[in-house]
């Protein structure tokens, strides 16, 4: 029995909470534009992910729902990002946030390596098309998390240390 239905899933919810991972750090780190703004494109392409995974797991036999709500408007981001601002956050919990989706991409790549290995053993040229679109996405975000973490560290590390 093919364990493919399996690693779609995992690949599945590990899109669907990139995506709303993003979507939280963007909205409480609004201040931090490069990493509002980024986090939200990302986000984009974790939903696309989700959406695409969704149709492929069909002729597998696995029915996952298609993620239908689509990213928040840019009226609504602006609303979260105005209470974002109100609120007072740390540079340890933003360094945090980084680090919890730098794992979650991490763990979806791995996924997206393994989906890619199981397509090519079992000739699904389809499945090999996905992973091969989608997993160089998963990268991107990979290495934007942790360029991120590398640049802010130092001012924001040392900010804390100041603090207590």
């Amino acid at each position: 029995m093919s364990a493919v239905p399996t690693v779609l899933r995992a690949l599945y919810e590990g899109e669907r909470a990139m995506e709303r991972k993003l979507l939280e750090t963007a909205e409480r780190d609004a201040a931090e534009h490069e990493v509002h703004h980024v986090a939200i494109d990302l986000a984009r392409w974790s939903h696309e992910h989700a959406e695409r995974l969704a149709r492929a797991a069909e002729p597998y036999g696995l029915r996952l729902p298609a993620p239908s709500e689509g990213l928040p408007g840019a009226g609504e981001r602006r609303e979260r990002a105005a209470r974002a601002l109100d609120d007072a956050r740390s540079g340890l919990d933003l360094l945090n946030d980084l680090r919890a989706l730098h794992l979650a991409a991490t763990g979806n790549s791995l996924d997206w390596e393994m989906l890619a290995q199981a397509a090519q053993a079992e000739k699904d040229t389809g499945l090999l098309d996905l992973a091969t679109a989608c997993h160089p996405q998963t990268l991107r975000q990979m290495r934007w998390t942790n360029t991120m973490i590398k640049t802010l560290s130092p001012q924001l590390l040392s900010r804390a240390g100041t603090r207590g």
